[in-house]
């Protein structure tokens, strides 16, 4: 079964610096591309950072220079860290992966920036 388990959220203040994690367990991790997506409230879930096997990574251009993603295989996690935090980052945080041709998501951990 595959599950994808979101960690590190919270209240953070305008420049302020956060590190999300996810747990991924049920498939090969290593092989598959992870992303993290956000939703603010009353908008649409949008991608903010993918990791490809490889280690090749790929970002939103409101993040970029500003957030990294991360991958430790040995640990099956993925990890998001994020700086410079701006209250525009606030939203629900979510992992995705799509292992054989699953969409999986985790549950999902809330940012808020606050001014």
């Amino acid at each position: 079964q595959v599950q994808l388990v979101e960690s590190g959220g919270g209240l953070v203040q305008s420049g302020g610096s956060l590190r999300l994690s996810c747990a991924a367990s049920g498939f090969t991790f290593s092989t598959y591309t992870m992303r993290w997506y956000r939703q603010a409230p009353g908008r649409e879930r949008t991608l903010v950072a993918l990791i490809n096997s490889g280690g090749s990574t790929n970002y939103a251009d409101s993040v970029k220079g500003r957030f990294t993603i991360a991958r430790d295989n040995a640990k099956n996690t993925v990890s998001l860290q994020m700086n410079s935090l701006k209250p525009e980052d606030t939203a629900v945080y979510y992992c995705n992966a799509r292992p054989r041709n699953i969409d999986a998501w985790g549950k999902g951990t809330l940012v808020t920036v606050s001014l």
